[in-house]
């Protein structure tokens, strides 16, 4: 198999997570690139018409794209506790709190966009506003379920522990464990996890 990815994005880093920790790193081999949402990346698209990472290239030819997607097909391959659960009400609770993390990159990842890439002149302020709004609102809820994190490995903790390193890496103005001591609480003890020290970006 083989991972079209950038080393920086958190939705990347979410699928090589939860590779390592299944045992299946050693079956990918990782193929980094960058897109931007103003350039072409013909490798990228060609796999997949969104033009966004990270994208999987399974060994019968297939391309998957969307991290989670990806991830539920990577957790179909190993015979270890699945990282999606099945039971009902376990699952939905697990994908509800994935959603809210994989909301949380998207809003930074337009933050880092609006800061980084849009020329000076033409940022909007309404814009940052809006986004850091969504950022502060995922971090209040994740907080206050950091309960159902604390201690588990699964496809919400993963999410969310990329996330908030998404968020030290490029907001480390933001100071969000001032606010969210629980969920500071749970980053502390999942970072320090192998399958993260390995995927810190640089």
């Amino acid at each position: 198999m083989q991972l079209i990815s950038a080393p920086a994005s958190p939705f990347a880093r979410k699928v090589r997570v939860l590779a390592s920790e299944t045992g299946l790193l050693p079956r990918i081999e990782l193929i980094d690139t960058a897109v931007l949402p103003v350039t072409h990346n013909e490798q990228v698209n060609a796999s997949n018409p969104l033009g966004k990472l990270p994208v999987l290239l399974t060994d019968d030819g297939e391309a998957l794209f969307d991290s989670r997607v990806i991830c539920e097909y990577l957790d179909s391959l190993h015979d270890q506790a699945p990282l999606f659960p099945a039971e009902p009400a376990a699952r939905w609770r697990t994908l509800r709190l994935a959603a809210l993390a994989d909301g949380l990159m998207d809003a930074a990842l337009l933050l880092r966009y609006e800061r980084a890439v849009r020329p000076a002149e033409y940022q909007w302020d309404g814009w940052v506003d809006g986004q850091l709004g969504k950022v502060r609102r995922a971090l209040a809820s994740l907080d206050a379920q950091a309960h159902e994190l604390q201690g588990s490995l699964n496809i919400a903790s993963i999410s969310v522990a990329c996330a908030l390193g998404y968020l030290d890496f490029r907001f480390a103005d933001l100071h969000w464990r001032q606010d969210a001591p629980a969920l500071a609480a749970f980053q502390a003890a999942f970072a320090a996890r192998e399958s993260m020290r390995s995927t810190e970006p640089a």
